[in-house]
């Protein structure tokens, strides 16, 4: 590992106490390999192709634990389930496609310089923020 990578979700993991089982391995690498937002559901069906044995509440109790540690992100979109990511490196916000639930990470420099502006001129300063857009194609 290079200076400039983040350390993998065990590695994390073990600096914060966590025992590694082979399960939490296999649910850390899962989750490590998304490159979606997948909800509980989805997480534990990829997660039992590979660890057939591994619960879904498992899989719930070690959800909880990363995001309680900031390792994983939450989301809650519309549809009202709960999705995850693991923590990005860097901010990112996301459209949703209202016709497929696909989400898509953007990134707008226009509009977090907009954003900062309307929070100073409201004499606030951003201290966090999440943008979600419903989108879908056009025809």
């Amino acid at each position: 590992m290079t200076g400039t990578e983040r350390p993998s979700l065990v590695e994390q993991c073990r600096d914060n106490g966590w025992r590694i089982t082979g399960q939490r391995r296999v649910i850390l690498d899962v989750i490590e390999k998304t490159d979606d937002h997948p909800d509980v559901e989805e997480l534990h069906r990829r997660i039992r192709g590979i660890d057939p044995g591994v619960n879904i509440a498992t899989v719930y109790r070690t959800l909880n634990k990363l995001a309680d540690e900031n390792l994983i992100e939450r989301h809650m979109f519309d549809d009202g389930r709960l999705r995850y990511e693991p923590a990005p490196d860097a901010h990112h916000d996301h459209f949703i496609d209202v016709e497929t639930g696909e989400v898509i990470e953007f990134v707008s420099e226009d509009i977090e310089r907009m954003q900062d502006e309307i929070a100073r001129k409201h004499g606030f300063e951003i201290v966090s923020h999440k943008l979600e857009i419903y989108v879908k194609r056009r025809p």
